[in-house]
C-alpha cells in the first residue's frame, strides 16, 4: 500500500535567517496524524542564511542525518569537537545527552540548504563517533545502515537510507528489507509501481508512504533524485 503526503500538506516556515519545511510535526508545527512514521521521527528540509546558526541545544536519543544540498555546515559541541560537512555530502550525529550542540552556515554569502532526518535510537546502544560519506550519482546509492555495509554510514536502528538517481526516462528496481518505507523526493517527478499492482506519481519534494510491500519500481519521469529510508518493521 502507498499513501502520498503531497509538498503543499506539508507546513512551512519562514523566520527571515531560515526557511523550513517539515513532513512531520515538529517545533511549533504539530499534527497528530503526522508524528513521524516508524523510527523516522523527523524529515525536515531547511535552508539557513549565510552566517547564521541555531543556537545551542541537547538532543533526545535519536541518529541524526544530514544531508548537505547546497553550501557548507559546521557542527560543534559544548566540548569543542567540530565537525564540517560540505555540499555533497551526508553526516550522521549521534548526540549525547549530556552535551549541547550547534549547526552554523559558515559561508559567507552562499545559503545552507540540506535535508536532515531523525531517527530513533535502539535504547540499547549508545554514543557513536559522527560519520560521513560522499554522495555519488549513483542510480542506487547506500548512504546508511545497521552494520555500515557497503561502506555506508552505521546507524542505531534497523534502517537501510539510500539515495536514488535516475536520468529521464531511466528505472530502477528496489527490493525492500523492512516492511515500511518512506521516499520522499528531493528533485524531479516519479512514477512508483509496487509488487502489489498498485501505482502513484509523486513530483518534486513529495513524500510516499510505502507500507506492506516487498519491491518497487521507480520510474523518472524527468530527472529524479530521492532519498529512501527502508524501516526494518
Amino acid at each position: 500500500m502507498m499513501t502520498l503526503r503531497p509538498v503543499n500538506h506539508c507546513r512551512k516556515a519562514d523566520y527571515g535567517w531560515l526557511q523550513a519545511r517539515y513532513a512531520f510535526s515538529f517545533g511549533h508545527y504539530f499534527d497528530p496524524d503526522f508524528m513521524g512514521f516508524k523510527t523516522l521521527r523527523v524529515l525536515n528540509q531547511e535552508i539557513i542564511a549565510p552566517h547564521n546558526s541555531f543556537q545551542a541545544r541537547t538532543y533526545p536519543h535519536v541518529d541524526i542525518l544530514n544531508i548537505i544540498l547546497q553550501g557548507h555546515a559546521e557542527y560543534r559541541d559544548n566540548l569543542g569537537n567540530v565537525i564540517r560537512a560540505d555540499e555533497g555530502e551526508c553526516v550522521r550525529l549521534s548526540p549525547r545527552p549530556d552535551l549541547s550542540y550547534t549547526e552554523e552556515n559558515v559561508c559567507p554569502q552562499t545559503p545552507l540548504t540540506r535535508l536532515q532526518l531523525w531517527l530513533n535510537a535502539c535504547p540499547q546502544q549508545e554514543y557513536r563517533p559522527h560519520q560521513k560519506i560522499a554522495l555519488t550519482d549513483k542510480k542506487n546509492q547506500l548512504i546508511a545502515s545497521p552494520d555500515g555495509e557497503n561502506d555506508s554510514i552505521q546507524l542505531r536502528q534497523q534502517v537501510w537510507i539510500s539515495q536514488i538517481c535516475l536520468d529521464s526516462a531511466d528505472a530502477t528496481t528496489v527490493v525492500l528489507r523492512g516492511k515500511n518505507a518512506y521516499l520522499q523526493s528531493i528533485h524531479g517527478d516519479a512514477n512508483i509501481h509496487s509488487h502489489d499492482g498498485s501505482d502513484i506519481s509523486m513530483n518534486c519534494n513529495d513524500g510516499v508512504f510505502i507500507q506492506q510491500d516487498t519491491k518497487l519500481v521507480i520510474s523518472a519521469k524527468k530527472a529524479f533524485r530521492g532519498l529512501l529510508i527502508d524501516i526494518g518493521e
